[in-house]
């Protein structure tokens, strides 16, 4: 229970949202100024771009791909009309019945919001587990496929991002911080009742818990969302650091990909490596 559980916490419905950069503070380099990148796969090539407005993020991915630490890793995690995850650095050898998904190197990211950015679909964005400070996985990231939202979807999308950002209020909130820290501890265990009722406590709180500014998606995100498609539900609580602006096809392949225990594919789906294209 205990490597599943945080698995799900890695990316799932624990995401939280706050600490969003200003708009202000977003720092406008021309598009054709962006670092690009080549991704090869055993799907095919796909091109992104990183962005200079979460620099931390940015610089980190690429300090690891000028060491190779991508290459001949697999896609991990594939869920269709989601996402698709990678970056595991214990996938590269990994047995076909080996669990993946809690391989990291031994630091964080702090986390970068930025309004302007959002999931929709080619986001390359950071995977992470459940913090007070929402910092970002060294190394797991995730390219979102999505779909296409209606405006009643975006709606229920709106609402669960206001329910996850209670809950990151309630565990950055000093009155709750007994909670959280017996919470935390006992992740770290098997113990699955106490795991689950300490989750259970934590919910019930968020349930109510107000004292926070509720979230609005914004009417040109709403626009994306409705033509090309995503997961407006990360948005502000997962770091957007990239998107892919060539190769489209390849995250809608992988995607398709028979899918095992823990989303695992059934035949692995690798990263052949990966480049800074100049």
């Amino acid at each position: 229970m205990k490597t599943h559980y945080r698995l799900v916490l890695i990316l799932c419905v624990f995401a939280l949202l706050c600490n969003c950069k200003p708009k202000s503070e977003s720092v406008n380099v021309p598009v054709d100024e962006r670092q690009k990148v080549e991704m090869i796969t055993s799907h095919g090539t796909m091109t992104l771009e990183l962005y200079n407005e979460t620099p931390l993020h940015r610089d980190n991915f690429i300090k690891l791909i000028s060491e190779k630490a991508y290459d001949s890793l697999l896609f991990h995690r594939v869920i269709e009309n989601f996402m698709i995850q990678g970056g595991d650095p214990d996938s590269k050898y990994a047995a076909s019945d080996k669990l993946l998904g809690e391989g990291d190197l031994n630091y964080r990211v702090n986390a970068e919001f930025d309004s302007d950015l959002f999931h929709k679909k080619g986001a390359l964005a950071t995977a992470r587990e459940e913090s007070p400070n929402r910092a970002s996985s060294a190394m797991q990231f995730f390219i979102v496929q999505g779909k296409i939202f209606n405006d009643s979807l975006l709606d229920s999308a709106q609402s669960r991002i206001n329910k996850m950002l209670a809950r990151h209020y309630v565990i950055n909130d000093s009155a709750y911080k007994t909670l959280w820290d017996s919470f935390s501890k006992v992740i770290d265990t098997d113990d699955d009742a106490q795991i689950q009722k300490l989750n259970d406590s934590i919910n019930v709180l968020a349930e109510d818990y107000t004292n926070f500014e509720p979230y609005t998606i914004p009417e040109s995100h709403r626009k994306v969302y409705k033509t090309i498609g995503g997961t407006p539900h990360l948005d502000q609580n997962y770091t957007v650091f990239g998107q892919v602006i060539d190769g489209m096809e390849v995250i809608d392949s992988v995607a398709k990909t028979k899918t095992g225990a823990y989303d695992r594919p059934l035949s692995d789906v690798r990263i052949l490596s990966v480049r800074l294209k100049h």
